[in-house]
Formats: C-alpha cells, structure tokens, sequence
C-alpha cells in the first residue's frame, strides 16, 4: 500500500474518505426507509436490491479509507506527539470495526427478503417486522458508532493545535466537532426520538473542522513531506 508523500496528496485521500459516506449514511435512509411502517420499508429494499448493495459499498468503502487515512495522519503527526497519534489510529480503528458490523446489520434486510425457501416459515408481516428490526439494528450502531466520530477528532485536534506548521484555529474546530458527534451519539442512546433535533443543532458543529483540514492540506500541504 502507498501513502500520500505530500500533505496535498493527503488531504485528496481525506476528500476521498468522505465522499462516499453520504451515499450510505443520507441517501439509503432517505431512499428506502419509511418510518414506522415496516411494510413500506421492506417492498422499497426489496424493489431495488442493486441500489441498496451500492449504497452498502459505500459504507464498506469508506470504513476501509478511514482506517487508511487515520494510519497515513499517523505518519504525518508521529513527531508531534506519538501518544496523541497513536490515540488517533485507535478510535478510528474501534469506529471501523462498530461501522462494519453496524454493515452487517444493515446487509440483513437483503438476506430476509431473498426468497430462500427458509423462510417460508414466517409470514409476510413477520418478515417485514424483522427487515425492519434490522434497520433499527443499523440506526443503533450508527449512532454508538458517532461518539468515535468525535472521539478520534480530539487527538487530531491536539496534534493540528500542537504541529506548528497548521492553524491552531482548524485544531480548535477539531475539537469543537468532537463535541458535536459526541452530544449526537449520547442523544442517539439516551433520548433516540429527539436525534433529529440534535443532529440538526449540532451539524454547524461537526462539519467546519473536517472540511477546513482536507481543504488546508490541498491548498496549503504541497511543500509538507509526509514522513515514509
């Protein structure tokens, strides 16, 4: 596997990591999910399988860059402060391995609707109860897995603050977005109906920090060495 040598090259691999989690974390929801009717949730899962796969890939895809990206930030921080990079590699590391069986579950639906003789033991309405206990199933680890969002966010934001060749200010938002994704996870645990309200308060939060560091590192990371 070959790392970014440059901040620039890193900050297209940080671009390339986000671009495919809106396919898996916006539109599949938007697209298939029909809240409080499982009926509905599964004839749309069922209607268009391909989508569903392609939307799941991208969530497979994106896993597997975060873990890619946080190994080649750890090279780029490693002599600012190892302990804070070798944190950072950690919490992106768990937040894989919560996204991938988070997958798992969602994956599920595609399994119950095949038509396999197997389930000629349920009825219509049982399968459908349990396409959508899947679903269910996927929103939880979704919203477990947004405290490590955060979580990973801190080191970073430590290492950006500490670097001396970034902007403090892109290590304050950092950290202000690890507060975000955390006040989300909890809200997901806690009081699950209000999540939309928080989500919807919080995301001026998560989003500046990300965008400002992959914008940084193209714009400014050219003449950055990412160490081999």
């Amino acid at each position: 596997m070959r790392f970014p040598r440059t901040g620039r090259s890193l900050g297209w691999l940080y671009v390339a990591t986000m671009l495919p989690a809106p396919l898996n974390l916006a539109f599949l929801p938007s697209h298939f999910l029909v809240p409080g009717d499982a009926a509905a949730t599964a004839a749309r899962i069922a209607a268009e399988p391909m989508l569903y796969r392609i939307c799941t890939l991208a969530g497979l895809v994106n896993n597997i860059l975060f873990v890619v990206l946080a190994l080649a930030l750890f090279r780029l921080f490693q002599e600012v402060d190892r302990s804070q990079a070798r944190l950072l590699v950690l919490l992106v590391v768990l937040s894989a391995a919560v996204g991938l069986v988070t997958l798992v579950f969602e994956a599920g639906p595609l399994i119950v609707l095949n038509g396999k003789d197997y389930w000629s033991a349920f009825t219509k309405p049982q399968l459908d109860a349990l396409v959508m206990g899947l679903v269910a199933l996927r929103g939880t680890g979704l919203g477990i897995d947004s405290a490590f969002w955060g979580l990973w966010l801190l080191p970073f934001g430590i290492l950006v603050w500490k670097s001396g060749f970034m902007p403090k200010l892109i290590g304050v938002l950092l950290i202000i977005g690890c507060v975000g994704y955390l006040m989300q996870s909890f809200t997901a645990v806690l009081w699950p109906a209000q999540v939309h309200k928080v989500f919807n308060a919080t995301l001026p939060l998560v989003g500046p920090g990300e965008i400002a560091v992959s914008l940084w590192l193209i714009v400014k990371g050219k003449k950055i060495p990412v160490p081999a």
